[in-house]
């Protein structure tokens, strides 16, 4: 159940209302409105009365609920009206015009508007549209002349509605932390629905300004990048001449007067207004920008992603909070660089996954800075990937950091972050699916011969005697034989890459434990091959015990598949 207060003010707020909600509505939605609950149990009624002009009988109540609001003349508040919409789910029950009524009167009590038993309370009417929902509107001025006593009502008819749902076996929301971003209005819903879009400007604009925060380097390169993307930027500045904040409106959306329809950076999301912006794009110390190092730009974004499960399960609360948004920001670059079998899906993560990248913990964002230049230099240079393998492993990465931050979430009591995670895996997952199966069959088209394949087999079988069978019959052992292969071609030794892959995580749950291993191996075996003092020593470790190669955290706990379990060697 969703309520959501808006205030009107002006001379003739209270009627304007009242011949909103007793009229056909701005998209013909309106269906039989009618009063199920007032201030006294009997106010007049447009709809149903059927002797009378139902605008006069609107006039009638606009001027009842006024009467208050009058006695003050020119000592009247500026904002005398409290308009608040009710909707219930799609999945919902259908309720009784006396339910709703009385979810009316639950929800002005706790908003202060109408206290129960109070008789000198402000006046109010709920008015219900259809079988989903209710507008309640009351006036701001109480029959005494006071004013109502509504501190953080926003907060306490959320609370109520929780309560609600509970009560009337509805669907249960997760409570907030008020760091969502706002949600778009009915109006914005109804025009993107006239003009055939399957989004509304609020969420086009949320996702261009975004992305343009996760690729700037710099101030400048931002508002370059909107400008390439269609998005019309109005900054504005205070008395010193310095810019204080920024508009946002995309090129095309005019109101009817022909003006662009501008956002403020602060409705689209609490973090991109300009302060928050310019917090983001600063470099840690003043001059000195971070440097990644030299190497190949799909290693150095694999290595950074894979480093974020060991912070989010070692880290203090405000290094895992900065390392998840600079996860979301490295999603959505991802998105815009990702092959066209997989960028809806990825777009629809990185969309969900935002409401996850903002708490009430602080975040550190010294401490990602690594991790964005690394996802920020992989979308400028665009290096090419052969076979995908390099976009596969990006992903095999992204989606177990994903996974920690749903574990962090759940950890932290964070509801809606979480319920954002879960729904935004659905979607990694489906695009890490059609990323492997691309690479996967290009790997198998290059799978060595036979005698080295059962070589590479009895490796496999020595090394993990309990996860053998899997693996030789998973699909994907074609392509984890090719790239056994290739690695010990350029040095390595394939039973210590197989010892450090399994060392990294448990496969026990694992679905596909050929694909994993093929994700780990390849990534092991981009890095120079150890020299053959290096490896005598690994080998002689491996004989005392398990050798643990370079993960994102070998001892952390996998929300998806448990606790690591060391394995044992044979």
């Amino acid at each position: 159940m969703i309520p959501k207060i808006i205030l009107g003010k002006g001379p003739r707020a209270t009627h304007r209302t009242i011949g909103y909600l007793f009229g056909p509505g701005r998209a013909n939605e309106h269906v039989d409105p009618h009063v199920v609950a007032s201030w006294k149990g009997f106010a007049p009624d447009p709809g149903r009365t059927p002797h009378r002009d139902p605008r006069d009988v609107a006039t009638q109540l606009a001027a009842q609920l006024d009467q208050p609001v009058r006695m003050l003349g020119d000592a009247a508040p500026v904002h005398t009206v409290w308009h608040c919409p009710v909707r219930a789910a799609p999945e919902d029950p259908v309720l009784t015009d006396e339910q709703w009524g009385e979810i009316a009167r639950r929800i002005v009590a706790t908003a202060g508007i109408a206290p129960q038993g109070d008789e000198e309370a402000c006046r109010w009417v709920a008015v219900r549209h259809a079988e989903d929902h209710i507008h309640i509107a009351a006036t701001l001025v109480r029959q005494d002349g006071r004013r109502p006593a509504r501190d953080h009502d926003k907060r306490a008819v959320q609370r109520e509605a929780r309560k609600i749902e509970a009560d009337y076996g509805l669907r249960r929301l997760n409570p907030g932390d008020g760091t969502a971003a706002k949600r778009h209005t009915s109006k914005e819903h109804f025009k993107a629905k006239r003009q055939g879009a399957s989004t509304t400007t609020r969420q086009v604009l949320r996702l261009r300004v975004r992305r343009a925060v996760a690729a700037a380097s710099d101030e400048t390169e931002f508002f370059s990048l909107l400008e390439a993307t269609e998005v019309i930027v109005r900054l504005k500045h205070g008395p010193s001449g310095d810019a204080l904040g920024c508009n946002f409106a995309l090129r095309g959306d005019t109101n009817e007067a022909g003006d662009p329809v501008f956002y403020s950076g602060s409705t689209l999301a609490p973090d991109l207004s300009l302060p928050k912006i310019r917090q983001g794009l600063e470099t840690p110390t003043a001059g000195a920008p971070v440097a990644v190092r030299a190497g190949d730009p799909w290693h150095q974004a694999i290595a950074a992603v894979e480093r974020v499960p060991h912070h989010l399960a070692h880290g203090d609360e405000h290094l895992a909070q900065g390392q998840l948004v600079a996860l979301g920001a490295s999603l959505d670059l991802l998105a815009a660089i990702a092959p066209a079998d997989t960028r809806a899906d990825l777009t629809h993560a990185a969309t969900a996954f935002e409401r996850a990248t903002r708490s009430r913990i602080t975040a550190d964002l010294h401490s990602a800075r690594v991790l964005r230049r690394s996802v920020q230099a992989l979308w400028r240079e665009r290096p090419p990937d052969r076979d995908g393998a390099a976009f596969a492993m990006l992903l095999d990465a992204t989606l177990t950091a994903v996974a920690f931050a749903l574990h962090w979430h759940r950890t932290h009591q964070h509801a809606q972050q979480e319920a954002a995670t879960k729904q935004a895996l659905p979607h990694m997952q489906s695009a890490y699916s059609r990323a492997t199966d691309t690479a996967l069959n290009h790997l198998a088209e290059r799978t060595p011969q036979p005698q080295t394949r059962r070589r590479l087999a009895q490796y496999v079988a020595r090394a993990a005697p309990e996860h053998a069978d899997r693996i030789l019959h998973d699909p994907a052992w074609d392509a984890l034989a090719t790239v056994l292969a290739e690695a010990e071609a350029t040095g390595h030794s394939a039973t210590a890459l197989l010892d450090q892959a399994l060392g990294q995580r448990s496969l026990e749950n694992t679905r596909n434990p050929a694909r994993v291993l093929t994700w780990r191996v390849h990534r092991l075996g981009t890095r120079t091959a150890p020299s053959p003092r290096a490896q005598a020593a690994m080998a002689r470790s491996t004989v005392r015990g398990p050798v643990y190669g370079a993960g994102p955290n070998p001892t952390a706990t996998n929300p998806l598949s448990g606790p690591t379990t060391p394995v044992r060697r044979r």
